[in-house]
């Protein structure tokens, strides 16, 4: 027995020392067992079939189709008249008159011209709110790929030690069968062990839950597996935020919407002022005489126009709403641009803020956690240190591993934040050192 309790630690020491000098890597080993799909194939995937996607793809398609119909006159109208029919004998229609006629409204090219730039309006903006929803979700998607590589990764790592901690239990039950160990470590092991059962659950729940968003983003059943491959983002440096607001100016497609609206409310004002010149209406007909007429068959031509300036009042007003409307989206425009402006430099903190935790950990915290841990691990050899002295250091190593991981996760998702809030990627001089691989 005694020969147990000194290989078994001994052993363990080993097998502890080869876990804790590992460096943390990206996912290396899934526990899904779909076929892998690395982040960009995740987001075309989303982009294709994205059920809100699709449905604002039809709303473009429908607005877009309503411009073919902008330009047409209103329907003719066909009349049948029938008067000076005697009232003791209705039925007698020899002694009425019947009239035939067909009348056709003409309204002036400039209105017609004026009311399909409206719609082509709307189809404009139709297209940026698909546009829109399309950064939206790549965003998300992406976020959620992030943080379902971190959860792999965390996942190892409690596989890790957990595996670590079972050793650790069955030295301690060993050394303490043998009078050599207190039972305090037997029990400190197996509260330990049960804790990381229940971490084990949390992240488990985390992942399904992720992946149940990622199908969902993706236009597939919730509970099919996902397994995402890749590996974290490089911390780069970030553009300046002028040239980042700029690039917002120019991409982002709320910003345009918003544009697209003062032009279509400029376009509006304009029809309303072309309401003032008078639309006619042109009607001809065949008319039916009664019995004993010079002449039984006749036809009659009629010309109307409206007179909209003795309605001058009600133009008027119309046209100050639709300069008012300009004003409004004017101001509209002001404020979701300095909205925007603030959720730039919200992500762009978040981002510097997660590459100095990467590289903190990478740089500083991880060396001197594996120094630590190399450290108890040869004092524990040397029967200089307890064991759970030997496992408080691999534990530190491992919530610093996955500390890492965290970080170089919310990189990740903190830089699909900042597309999506300048609009675009972010500019190709800033990203030239950013391309993915494993540490």
């Amino acid at each position: 027995m005694k020969s147990i309790c000194v290989v078994a630690p001994f052993a363990m020491a080993l097998s502890i020392a080869c876990l804790g000098q590992s460096e943390p890597h990206s996912v290396a080993a899934q526990i899904t067992t779909a076929a892998p799909l690395v982040v960009d194939e995740a987001v075309a995937a989303a982009n294709e079939n994205n059920p809100e996607i699709r449905a604002a793809v039809r709303r473009l398609s429908l607005a877009q189709l309503k411009t073919t119909t902008a330009r047409s006159l209103d329907d003719p109208m066909l009349m049948v008249r029938d008067w000076d029919t005697p009232l003791r004998r209705p039925w007698d229609l020899n002694q009425a008159q019947l009239m035939v006629s067909i009348q056709q409204t003409f309204l002036s090219r400039e209105k017609r011209d004026q009311r399909a730039r409206l719609t082509e309006d709307d189809a404009g903006a139709a297209a940026l709110d698909l546009e829109t929803l399309r950064q939206q979700v790549s965003a998300e998607t992406r976020k959620l790929c992030a943080d379902l590589m971190r959860n792999t990764d965390e996942m190892r790592i409690e596989e890790r030690q957990s595996s670590l901690l079972k050793e650790a239990l069955d030295v301690a039950l060993a050394q303490y069968s043998t009078g050599n160990a207190p039972q305090a470590d037997v029990l400190r092991a197996q509260m330990a062990l049960t804790r990381l059962d229940e971490q084990r659950i949390e992240l488990e729940q985390e992942r399904d839950t992720a992946d149940a968003q990622l199908n969902a983003l993706m236009g597939r059943a919730p509970g099919q597996a996902i397994e995402i491959a890749g590996s974290y983002a490089v911390p780069a440096a970030l553009p300046a935020m002028e040239d980042l607001e700029q690039v917002a100016i120019e991409h982002r497609p709320e910003l345009a919407a918003m544009r697209t609206q003062i032009t279509k409310s400029k376009d509006e004002g304009k029809l309303t002022r072309l309401e003032m010149k008078p639309d006619f209406t042109v009607a001809l007909g065949y008319m039916l005489m009664p019995t004993g007429s010079l002449a039984r068959s006749a036809y009659m031509g009629e010309l109307s126009m409206n007179l909209p300036r003795l309605n001058r009042e009600r133009h008027d007003s119309e046209a100050k709403q639709a300069d008012a409307a300009v004003d409004v989206s004017q101001a509209e425009l002001e404020m979701r641009t300095s909205t925007v402006f603030l959720e730039i430099r919200q992500a762009q903190i978040e981002v510097q803020a997660a590459q100095k935790r990467v590289k903190l950990y990478r740089d500083t915290l991880l060396p001197q956690a594996e120094a630590s841990f190399k450290a108890s691990t040869a004092a524990y050899r040397n029967n200089r240190a307890e064991l759970m002295s030997l496992i408080d250091a691999q534990n530190l190593l491992l919530d610093i591993q996955t500390a890492y991981y965290k970080a170089s996760a919310a990189t990740d998702a903190g830089m699909a934040q900042l597309e999506l809030a300048i609009g675009a990627p972010i500019p190709a001089a800033a990203q030239n050192n950013s391309e993915r691989t494993s540490k």
